[in-house]
């Protein structure tokens, strides 16, 4: 699964930074199963059946319905130049059934230091 394009963007009054993104086919329930292994991932079935939120805190949210080819991607504004990469490779590396952990995890545990200390200063 790749994300295309950006189709809005915009600053939100939390101060984070909201990306709506097209995708190059549908999300799934077992995409966001597999974000999990990143963060916590809520199914919210009182928004719509299908409506999934995954976060990932200080990195971003991810937002959108199993079926849908669109995405909604809030970043904490300060982390989101450091974290847009990861966000492009955890689609790009998605492949239904067939997903390797290790380089995700090692990439992701490397980044985590780097917006700590962008962050927080330690």
């Amino acid at each position: 699964m790749r994300i295309l394009r950006s189709i809005q963007h915009k600053y939100c009054a939390d101060g984070s930074f909201m990306k709506e993104y097209q995708l190059s086919e549908p999300v799934t329930a077992e995409f966001f199963r597999y974000l999990g292994n990143f963060g916590s991932v809520e199914a919210m079935p009182n928004l719509g059946e299908g409506f999934y939120s995954f976060t990932k805190p200080d990195w971003f949210s991810i937002k959108g319905f199993a079926g849908d080819t669109t995405v909604e991607v809030r970043f904490k504004a300060q982390s989101m130049d450091l974290t847009s990469d990861f966000l492009f490779f955890l689609f790009s590396s998605y492949h239904e059934g067939e997903v390797d952990l290790t380089v995700l995890k090692r990439r992701e545990k490397s980044l985590a230091e780097r917006v700590r200390v962008h962050l927080y200063g330690k």
